[in-house]
């Protein structure tokens, strides 16, 4: 088990360095022992794929989520494309996704075989405009060649969608929704936590993300019992319950036995880091004010803070004088989707202006459990100057 002097280890680990935009270094040191000994007991057992860390795992996710059910999977990639085939999409499906996010979203639509609709994202959570989504949903419905089958909420920088109104829309046309939660896994939203808002919930457990393991992983949540029986046989190229015939088509998206340990050792203290991470955003608001603009996080809504990012439109400008000054940034995302060339045959017509706009005005800090509040400040004081 990690140190009981959690707080006081972490601060003086980060402070014996540099800035990190994210910080891998100091929890690996803190858990180090913890996890070599679960290691261990792999190196022991010897059942690196299915082994007895895998079903604890996912226990333990299931719980900390609030959903029946959790699947540990290879990717948050694997995880979109194994609940993508647990409903047999097909080439006339209209999954509708936002436009802002990640590349993987629209891979995992057509990688399963189905349509990718884009929908403009709202300028101030950064997350799907639910107008802009009805409408498309009606324009879908209007042209008569695809069928409305699913929606794809990805909570953007860890924020959660406005599931509220997204089941509602959903519900009225018959269709699922998937939170894509790779940025988002410990937030919550009206008392609920992500993994437990709508009919299924994928995540990532890339190194980077809320929990992370020591490469690629995810992991897949519902309370819909018959639903996680096809992701099981999915997950496991499609076999049947004793994984000797295939009764369906399938992937290979396990999730080894090692990365299961270590997201083991890692939930151990991701309570306190979620805590962290929340008490660093709010000192992060409060101290840059009215300097930048910031994602709006709506009231009922807990954003796991997955990244911390503002708007600005001397953005280049900005980047330089903050690495003058010692502080990483990043940008998340340099191009809206549809005007990706793997995707730009599905581009709607007039293109979705707020996706466009911000592409070229975020700009995402340093965010992780393990910044001291000095090092808060000192990004504050530097992006202030740098505006």
């Amino acid at each position: 088990m990690p140190d009981a002097n959690l707080i006081d280890i972490r601060t003086a680990a980060a402070d014996a360095g540099p800035i990190r935009f994210f910080d891998l270094e100091t929890p690996k040191k803190m858990l180090r022992v913890d996890i070599e000994k679960r290691w261990q007991k792999i190196l022991d057992h010897g059942a690196f794929i299915g082994g007895p860390e895998v079903g604890e795992l996912e226990a333990q996710l299931a719980s900390w989520a609030g959903a029946t059910h959790a699947l540990a999977v290879a990717s948050g990639t694997d995880a979109l494309v194994i609940a993508l085939m647990g409903e047999d999409v097909k080439a006339n499906d209209a999954i509708f996704i936002p436009g802002f996010t990640y590349n993987a979203t629209a891979n995992a639509v057509l990688v399963a075989g189905a349509t990718p609709v884009f929908v403009d994202v709202d300028a101030h959570t950064c997350n799907i405009d639910v107008g802009h989504l009805e409408a498309q949903i009606d324009a879908v419905w209007k042209a008569g060649r695809l069928r409305p089958r699913m929606i794809i909420a990805v909570d953007l920088y860890g924020l959660p969608a406005d599931y509220e109104a997204i089941n509602r829309i959903a519900k009225a046309h018959g269709m699922l929704v998937l939170a894509d939660a790779a940025q988002s896994f410990g937030g919550a939203q009206g008392g609920r936590r992500i993994g437990a808002l709508t009919d299924m919930s994928a995540t990532s457990f890339y190194p980077s993300k809320t929990l992370g393991c020591y490469g690629d992983g995810g992991a897949m949540l519902t309370d819909d019992a018959a639903r996680f029986e096809r992701w099981s046989s999915i997950r496991w190229h499609g076999t049947d319950a004793v994984k000797k015939e295939s009764i369906r088509v399938g992937v290979n998206g396990r999730l080894d036995s090692v990365q299961c340990a270590v997201l083991l050792s890692k939930l151990t203290v991701f309570a306190d880091e979620m805590k962290a991470r929340e008490r660093i955003a709010q000192r992060y608001r409060l101290g840059l004010g009215n300097a930048v603009e910031m994602q709006h996080v709506p009231a009922g809504s807990q954003n796991a803070w997955g990244l911390f990012t503002v708007m600005v439109d001397n953005r280049a400008e900005v980047m330089k004088k903050l690495q003058d000054q010692g502080v990483p940034s990043s940008i998340y995302y340099y191009k809206p989707l549809h005007q990706h060339l793997a995707f730009a045959a599905y581009a709607p017509k007039g293109g979705l202006p707020v996706c466009e706009r911000l592409a070229e005005r975020v700009l995402s800090l340093p965010m992780h459990p393990y910044l001291t509040d000095a090092q808060v400040d000192w990004v504050v004081v530097a992006v202030k100057g740098a505006v």
